[in-house]
């Protein structure tokens, strides 16, 4: 009874062989119909090229910070050691889902690499795009039936965007990503345009800006603490030579006069001038302390791999979209034409009571 089974089942595979090989027609139909239909689609959707830099930031200030590093090699995290930093290096990625960082990037400039393109990335995601022929039709067709009325232009404000420029900042944080590993501390950051030139000016300019982000925010308070000293300095250099003034204009206008008022008057702003230029000389000393911790708090960066104009495009894979395609279908052809068969072998057999 084994036997049978196991005949029966080597005969049935055969057929099913069979079955497929006598269709081998309906087969190539539907192969050449994928390639062109496969084609017609990918050679439609724009290439587009990916560069890639990586950086690597100076850890911020604080008693911890290396005891913290460590811990972080191993996936820890220490909550009682002190940092300085409010802002880790994790959640500098997060910076692309603030408005004011995504939009700020509407200003770089860039070009093509045939030369053909020099505007900025606001216009070059505006007005230099290829899309496919689909989208092209869609937005056509929607210009028709939609009339837009003129949008007037006031003071840029990026947390209230008009639904264009809503539109231009989500394809940015499409095209642009900020990853940072927490095990080697490198901040990486990837661009994808369809020019390759473009892709890798965004690469460095967005590593630039994040750059700026980084000291800005690590010498705010030492920025704050030297204008405030600044303000210090220009106060107490007007109050001395107010004072000096004084003592001297008193001093010419009483030279011959030997009053014991006037000698005590004059001696009264000579020791006011002093002690204005005692003031003025201390805050000149914070001023220059003050203007020295921004240079402390500046961090220093190391850039671990430069951004380089791609040579080939990155996507799409046109040759193993088309081959994709054609696996799929040769599987849905299959199944059409051994569907009786593959009902039978599946079918539900009936209970046993």
């Amino acid at each position: 009874m084994k036997e049978t089974s196991e005949a029966r089942s080597s005969i049935d595979i055969r057929e099913m062989f069979g079955k497929v090989w006598q269709k081998k027609r309906v087969y190539y139909v539907v192969w050449a119909l994928t390639v062109l239909l496969s084609c017609i689609y990918i050679y439609s959707v724009p290439r587009y090229y990916v560069s890639e830099s990586k950086l690597s930031p100076e850890a911020g200030e604080g008693a911890g910070n290396t005891i913290g590093g460590l811990a972080s090699q191993f996936g820890l995290n220490i909550g009682g050691v002190e940092n300085s930093d409010a802002i880790f290096p994790m959640i500098y990625p997060d910076l692309m889902e603030d408005n004011e960082f995504v939009t700020g990037m509407f200003n770089i400039k860039v070009r093509d690499v045939k030369g053909e393109i020099n505007t900025t990335y606001y216009e070059y995601l505006s007005k230099h795009q290829k899309l496919p022929w689909w989208t092209s039709a869609t937005l056509w067709v929607k210009r028709l039936f939609i009339k837009r009325k003129p949008v007037v232009k006031s003071k840029f404000d990026p947390y209230a965007l008009s639904e264009f420029d809503h539109n231009l900042a989500m394809k940015i944080r499409t095209d642009i990503q900020l990853n940072y590993n927490d095990k080697t501390e490198v901040v990486t950051v990837k661009t994808k345009a369809q020019d390759p030139l473009v892709s890798k000016i965004l690469a460095d300019s967005v590593m630039g800006r994040l750059q700026e982000f980084i000291i800005k925010y690590r010498t705010n308070k030492a920025r704050i603490d030297y204008e405030y000293y600044k303000k210090l300095v220009a106060s107490a250099k007007q109050d001395y030579e107010r004072v000096r003034r004084q003592y001297g204009m008193t001093s010419d206008a009483n030279m011959d006069v030997n009053l014991k008022s006037v000698e005590l008057r004059v001696a009264d702003l000579e020791n006011d001038m002093q002690l204005k230029f005692n003031a003025y000389s201390a805050m000149c000393a914070q001023l220059e302390a003050a203007k020295a911790k921004v240079q402390e708090k500046t961090p220093a960066f190391t850039v671990i791999k430069g951004a380089e104009v791609p040579v080939r495009p990155a996507g799409p894979k046109r040759g193993m979209f088309i081959f994709f395609m054609l696996v799929l279908v040769t599987l849905f052809t299959t199944c059409y034409v051994l569907r009786q068969d593959i009902l039978r072998i599946v079918e539900i057999k009936p209970r046993k009571d």
